[in-house]
Formats: C-alpha cells, sequence, structure tokens
C-alpha cells in the first residue's frame, strides 16, 4: 500500500500508553484494513444506489 490512511502518531501514542510497542508492520496492516472496510463501504453504497454518503451503517 503506498498510502497510509491513519494517523501514525496517534495510533503509535495509544499502542505506547496501553504498555507496547508498535511493529514495523502494524502501521502498513492496520492502513491495509481500513482501506478495505472504506472500500466494502463503497460496493455495499453503490450496490443500494440511494445515496451518495457513507454512513456508521456502511461499515457491516
Amino acid at each position: 500500500m503506498a498510502e497510509t490512511l491513519v494517523v501514525v502518531s496517534k495510533i503509535k501514542k495509544t499502542v505506547k500508553e496501553a504498555g507496547f510497542r508498535t511493529g514495523g508492520d502494524y502501521i502498513d496492516a492496520l492502513s491495509s484494513r481500513v482501506d478495505s472496510l472504506v472500500q466494502a463501504s463503497i460496493s455495499k453504497v453503490k450496490a443500494d444506489g440511494s445515496k451518495k454518503t457513507l454512513g456508521a451503517e456502511d461499515l457491516q
């Protein structure tokens, strides 16, 4: 994945506050997961065809 879709500093801060470290591949994998969720939401909304705005209900 070429583009990171998460705020790296915020993810690392959250993980550090929990007492852990962030592995080198974690951010890329997380960003890829976010991309998959967004693409699935887009596909769902396109298939429905009734709206142009993604909402929380489209994450399912």
